[in-house]
């Protein structure tokens, strides 16, 4: 991991359409560094996917840029956008719909390859469409079958092998373990991790489970109503938040021993217009929170 940042987000807002100006991501800047992961956290609702998405220009951007190795990616066009969108991948949140049912796991994965001329014949696609797949643990009979056939486990691994197939620098993981059983998640989030060492890859993992977040991320970002109220390296922002909204989220996390979490406190959050007014401002060594 470099300290250069890969990509760099600068004042992101998204208005919804027709809704009159509702934002649905309010000036939201960050950088992630190239070979890290960026945690994005926050309730549902708060605006993660629709970041992530405009990082892959999946969704429009309302104002604001997006730099991707210095280049403003904003209103890239035709080749550039197509380009970049080799470059840039997304791991959905739901492995029953984000795999067309029509298609065999080899015309899936093989998707990227097809559409950036990645392969220099049809032995070389395959060759690589079954290199693939054993890189997220999947066997060579499992490419002529279609997506019904497998586990949702198995089917986020082959969302995976799909966003790897480009080669990307850059993958937005949108919550890749929500939907999946927790016995399955611990495997999910390995597999990222191991693909990302071998490949140098540098991801945005948004999610809303805090514990894996901090497990997999080196910075945090943390949203609320489509704003960044806190963000840091993961063990400052969970050790010690500040932000009334992040001492709240971070109190609900489960805790593994009974005994604690029968007797532990939550923090209760009443939403203040107060602690979304300002800037963010550094507290410590890379450790900002929001206001005035």
């Amino acid at each position: 991991m470099t300290d250069a940042p890969l990509v760099r987000v600068e004042h992101l807002t998204h208005v919804y359409p027709g809704s009159d100006g509702k934002k649905a991501v309010d000036d939201v800047s960050f950088e992630i560094k190239e070979g890290e992961t960026f945690g994005l956290v926050g309730e549902s609702g708060c605006g993660k996917t629709t970041t992530g998405r405009m990082l892959v220009r999946l969704l429009d951007i309302t104002s604001g840029s997006v730099l991707f190795d210095g280049k403003d990616i904003t209103s890239l066009r035709g080749k550039e956008l197509l380009d970049y969108r080799r470059q840039a991948q997304i791991i959905f949140q739901d492995p029953y719909a984000s795999l067309d049912p029509r298609k065999k796991v080899r015309d899936i994965i093989a998707e990227g390859i097809d559409i950036h001329h990645l392969a220099k014949d049809r032995e070389d696609r395959d060759a690589q469409v079954s290199r693939l797949l054993a890189s997220v643990g999947l066997r060579p009979e499992h490419l002529t079958r279609y997506p019904h056939e497998f586990s949702g486990g198995q089917r986020q691994r082959i969302g995976i092998a799909r966003a790897l197939a480009t080669r990307p620098r850059f993958i937005v993981c949108d919550e890749p373990i929500s939907a999946l059983d927790v016995s399955i998640q611990a495997q999910v989030v390995n597999l990222l991790r191991s693909e990302q060492k071998a490949r140098n890859l540098t991801y945005l993992f948004i999610a809303h489970d805090l514990s894996m977040v901090k497990y997999i991320s080196s910075r945090v970002a943390v949203m609320y109503r489509g704003k960044i109220v806190e963000t840091g390296p993961a063990d400052a922002v969970y050790e010690n938040p500040l932000h009334p909204y992040t001492k709240a989220l971070i109190s609900a996390i489960p805790l593994p021993d009974p005994e604690n979490e029968r007797t532990r406190k939550r923090i209760p959050y009443a939403p203040r217009e107060q602690d979304l007014r300002g800037t963010l401002r550094e507290v410590d060594d890379g450790h900002y929170v929001l206001g005035e």
